[in-house]
C-alpha cells in the first residue's frame, strides 16, 4: 500500500474546477477527482491552521485535545498528567502512528511543526523534512524535496507520504514570472460593485479597507497581495492572487504525479487531496483570511482516489476531516483508536453510499471565538468574541440560497435558530461527558483575554483610521463591546 496525502493550506473547494469553479485553476487536481471520490460537504472541526491539523493528527476534537487557538493555553495540546505512560498516547494513537501499524513507513514534508511550535505534529512519523521557511514557502521550495523523496522511495511498497503546500495562503507569493493566468476571466458572479461598496463600509481586521489587519499596509516582497480593495480592479487583484496560488500549486502537483508515473507506481498510489481550512474571499466582509467559523473558512476539499474503489463519484454527506482515520482503519480491516472522535465513511468509497452525519459543529478561537452548527441547508454561527468585527451574536445563513453568507436570517428564522442551539447544546454535552477534563478550551481563550490574533490590537490607533476612512460610526460600539481594549 502506498498513500500520498497532499495538504494544501487555505484551499477552498469552490475555487477548484472539479467543484464547479468557472476558472481553470486545478486541472491536475481535477484529474484525480475524476478517478476517485469528491466530498462536497467536508469540514474541519476546528479552524484555523493549528487547531485543524492538531485535530486531524490526534483524531480528537479541539474541545478534547485542548487546541482551539493560536496562542495561550489553548495552543498547547493537553497533557495526560499522572496517567501518562513511558510513551504518551500520541505515540501510538495519532493518525501517522496508526498508519505505521499497517506496516507503512511514514514521511512528512512540512514546516508546520516549527511554524506553530506544534511539536506533537511530528508524532508517528519515521521521517521528517522541514522545508525551512516557516510556512512562507512557495511551491518551488517544496517540490524538489518531494521529488527527491519519490525518486528514492516510491518504488518500494508500503509508504505514507504527507506533503504541505502553502501557495493559496496569504500573503499570495507566486513568483511574478508566472504571470496572471486569469487576467481576462470574469470574477465570481456574486462579487459585484454593490457588494464591494457594502464591504468597504465594514470594520475590523482583514476587511476590504484593512486587509493588513488594522490598516492597508503592504509588503513589497509580495506584490500580488494588496492592503486595501479600493475598487473593482483591486478586487480582481485579490481574487486573481488567490486563484493564481491555486493554479501554481496545481502545476507543481502535476510534476509530483509525473514523478510517480516515472517510477511506475502512479496507478497504485492512494491519493488524498485536502486542506486545513478554506479562505474568506468576501464572505462576512473578510478578505484573505481564515478567521471565522463560517462556511468559507471551515469547509475544505476532500478528494480520495483509492484504486479499486469508486471512481468519479460525488459524496454529499456531512463529514469532519478527522473522519479520515476511522475510514482508513475500516478499509484496512482494523479497529480505530478508542480515543478518536471520527466516524468512518468507508462505504462512500467502496459502494458510493451516504455515510454522513446528521449535523456538524465547527469552531474557531484564533481570530474570533465562535462555534457553528452545519445542518440541512443551514449554517448557524454563535459568536462569543467578535474579534472587533462587530458580528451579531447569532448569524444564520441558508447555504443553498446564499452560499456566500450575505443575508443573516437569524431574526426572521427563530425556529431554525432554536433547532441549531439545541444541536449545539447536544454536541457540547456529549463532548464534556466524554472527556477527562471539565474545562471547555473556548472559555480558556475567553478568560485569557480573547482570541490570540485579537489580543494585541491597538484599537486606539485603529479608531483614528476609522475616523479618517469615514467609518467612525463603529467606534462607540467597539468601545461598548471591548472596553478593556481601549484602556
Amino acid at each position: 500500500m502506498r498513500i500520498l496525502m497532499l495538504d494544501i493550506d487555505s484551499l477552498r473547494p469552490d475555487h477548484l474546477g472539479c467543484y464547479g469553479y468557472h476558472r481553470d485553476t486545478s486541472p491536475n487536481i481535477d484529474r484525480i477527482a475524476a478517478e476517485g471520490v469528491r466530498f462536497e460537504n467536508y469540514y474541519t472541526t476546528d479552524a484555523p491552521c493549528l487547531p485543524s491539523r492538531t485535530a486531524l493528527m490526534s483524531g480528537r476534537f479541539g474541545i478534547h485535545n485542548g487546541v482551539v487557538g493560536h496562542g495561550g493555553t489553548a495552543a498547547d495540546i493537553r497533557h495526560e498528567g499522572p496517567s501518562r505512560e513511558f510513551r504518551d498516547k500520541l505515540a501510538h494513537e495519532s493518525l501517522p502512528a496508526f498508519i505505521r501499524t499497517l506496516g507503512l513507513r511514514t514521511a512528512l514534508i512540512s514546516p508546520f511543526g516549527e511554524r506553530h511550535s506544534s511539536w506533537n505534529f511530528y508524532a508517528g512519523f519515521n521521517e521528517m523534512y522541514n522545508t525551512g521557511n516557516f510556512g512562507m514557502e512557495s511551491a518551488e521550495e517544496v517540490t524538489p524535496t518531494v521529488l527527491r523523496w519519490i525518486e528514492g522511495n516510491a518504488a518500494a511498497d508500503n509508504w505514507f507520504l504527507y506533503v504541505n503546500y502553502w501557495d493559496p495562503h496569504t500573503p499570495y507569493r507566486v513568483p511574478e514570472a508566472f504571470g496572471d493566468p486569469f487576467q481576462n476571466e470574469p470574477l465570481p458572479a456574486w462579487l459585484t460593485d454593490e457588494v464591494l461598496a457594502h464591504h468597504r463600509g465594514i470594520v475590523g481586521p482583514h476587511t476590504a479597507r484593512d486587509i493588513n489587519m488594522y490598516d492597508n499596509g503592504v509588503d513589497p516582497r509580495f506584490p500580488r497581495h494588496l492592503g486595501e480593495i479600493a475598487d473593482f480592479d483591486g478586487l480582481r487583484k485579490m481574487i486573481d492572487g488567490y486563484d493564481t496560488g491555486v493554479r501554481y500549486v496545481d502545476e507543481h502537483l502535476g510534476r509530483v504525479f509525473q514523478a510517480l508515473e516515472a517510477q511506475g507506481v502512479m496507478d497504485d498510489v492512494i491519493i488524498v487531496i485536502t486542506s486545513d481550512h478554506g479562505e474568506n474571499l468576501g464572505e462576512l466582509g473578510i478578505y484573505g483570511e481564515h478567521g471565522t467559523a463560517d462556511n468559507a473558512t471551515s469547509r475544505i476539499p476532500m478528494i480520495v482516489r483509492w484504486p479499486g474503489m469508486q471512481r468519479d463519484h460525488v459524496d454529499q454527506g456531512l463529514h469532519y476531516h478527522l473522519d479520515l482515520g476511522p475510514t482508513i482503519a475500516e478499509l484496512t480491516g482494523r479497529d480505530p483508536m478508542r480515543s478518536w472522535d471520527g466516524r468512518s465513511y468507508a462505504k462512500a468509497l467502496t459502494e458510493g453510499q451516504d455515510a454522513g452525519r446528521d449535523y456538524l459543529v465547527v469552531g474557531q478561537c484564533a481570530h474570533v471565538a465562535q462555534r457553528s452548527v452545519r445542518f440541512g441547508d443551514w449554517l448557524y454561527i454563535r459568536t462569543y468574541h467578535d474579534g472587533f468585527r462587530l458580528f451579531d451574536d447569532e448569524m444564520l445563513f441558508n447555504l443553498k440560497d446564499d452560499p456566500h453568507e450575505q443575508h443573516n436570517l437569524a431574526n426572521s428564522q427563530r425556529d431554525v435558530c432554536k433547532e441549531a442551539v439545541y444541536l449545539l447544546h447536544e454536541w457540547h454535552t456529549d463532548m464534556m461527558k466524554s472527556m477527562d477534563f471539565d474545562v471547555d478550551p473556548l472559555w480558556t481563550v475567553m478568560r485569557e483575554g480573547g482570541p490570540h490574533h485579537a489580543q494585541n490590537a491597538d484599537l486606539r490607533t485603529y479608531v483614528n483610521r476609522l475616523e479618517e476612512t469615514g467609518r467612525g460610526w463603529a467606534i462607540p460600539e467597539l468601545k461598548r463591546r471591548h472596553p478593556k481594549a481601549f484602556e
